[in-house]
């Protein structure tokens, strides 16, 4: 779905395939990455190893990644740090346009700004991943690429009515995302508008600019080497108790299992692994028309 987005920001220079990603200010527990428009997802690796390194000599560190484009799914790498034995929290923030209003607003003045968490967890791992928006701007395109409506109390039209249809979100004038929480929207808008301040101003990309994409974004990772504060054993002891005391819960009618934070994701990686990957056909037809335009080989 992203594919044809980046090949247009790459035409319009606003991703520059190759740019070197480079460290322009460090101590020995944070650092600042500037990708220089690289793709969002190299620069988002090199940051994560930058701090891997440094919080295995200082016990926790700090990284800012600045002009890096869209960096995809935050809690990959949230992932990638717990199954290396860090606990992470993660931010990002989306500066310009980014499709949600504040809670009580009309107009998109926030992104999606998704924050992910992790710990260890056994052979694997917890990862909290969640937007601070009622719903994903990405579930929303593929809403709208299926010709399918959404879910109600996700979107607002251009003049701040309720509805379902995704084509709202694109239209001109646009309608906007609402906040995470329903009724108690609030919660989900201060907590963007705090992603704004970590991922936005304090990395140095900003916020509420023009002269980038939505995919410009900037993004705070903060990692805890476990090992320097609980011993393995013990870490693992308390978790395997702790999972055990949250799955034993009583569940309501209907409800046939408790799940953890991303278990369901690693179940639906794992039919995906055998299964395939269902491709819209309105995204599949972009795709071949775009390597046609690009004279590029596409196999089925």
């Amino acid at each position: 779905m992203r594919l044809m987005q980046y090949v247009d920001h790459i035409q319009q220079n606003f991703i520059r395939p190759g740019s070197a990603v480079i460290q322009v200010k460090e101590a020995p527990a944070f650092a600042i990455v500037d990708g220089q428009f690289n793709f969002g997802q190299v620069t988002a690796m090199r940051g994560l190893e930058i701090a891997k390194q440094k919080a295995q000599v200082a016990g926790n560190a700090t990284v800012f990644l600045r002009n890096c484009n869209h960096v995809g799914r935050l809690g990959s790498y949230s992932h990638q740090a717990a199954t290396a034995g860090f606990a992470s929290m993660m931010v990002v923030n989306a500066p310009g346009p980014g499709g949600v209003a504040p809670f009580g607003g009309i107009d998109q003045r926030l992104g999606t700004n998704p924050i992910s968490m992790s710990a260890p967890c056994g052979d694997d791992a917890l990862v909290l991943d969640m937007t601070t928006s009622a719903t994903a701007e990405g579930k929303v395109r593929v809403a709208h690429q299926k010709g399918a409506p959404i879910p109600s109390g996700l979107l607002i039209d251009s003049s701040g009515n309720p509805s379902t249809d995704p084509a709202d979100l694109y239209a001109d004038p646009p309608g906007a995302i609402l906040p995470l929480g329903g009724p108690l929207g609030f919660k989900g808008s201060g907590l963007s508008m705090m992603i704004d301040v970590f991922g936005g101003i304090l990395s140095g990309s900003g916020v509420c600019r023009t002269d980038l994409p939505r995919g410009a974004n900037g993004v705070w990772m903060y990692l805890v080497d476990v090992s320097h504060f609980v011993e393995k054993d013990v870490y693992d002891s308390l978790m395997e108790k702790y999972v055990t005391h949250i799955k034993s819960s009583r569940r309501i009618p209907g409800v046939e299992e408790i799940l953890l934070p991303g278990e369901i994701e690693r179940r639906r990686a794992s039919v995906r692994q055998t299964e395939g990957v269902e491709i819209p056909p309105e995204t599949w037809r972009q795709i071949t028309e775009l390597a046609t335009r690009l004279g590029a080989t596409l196999t089925a």
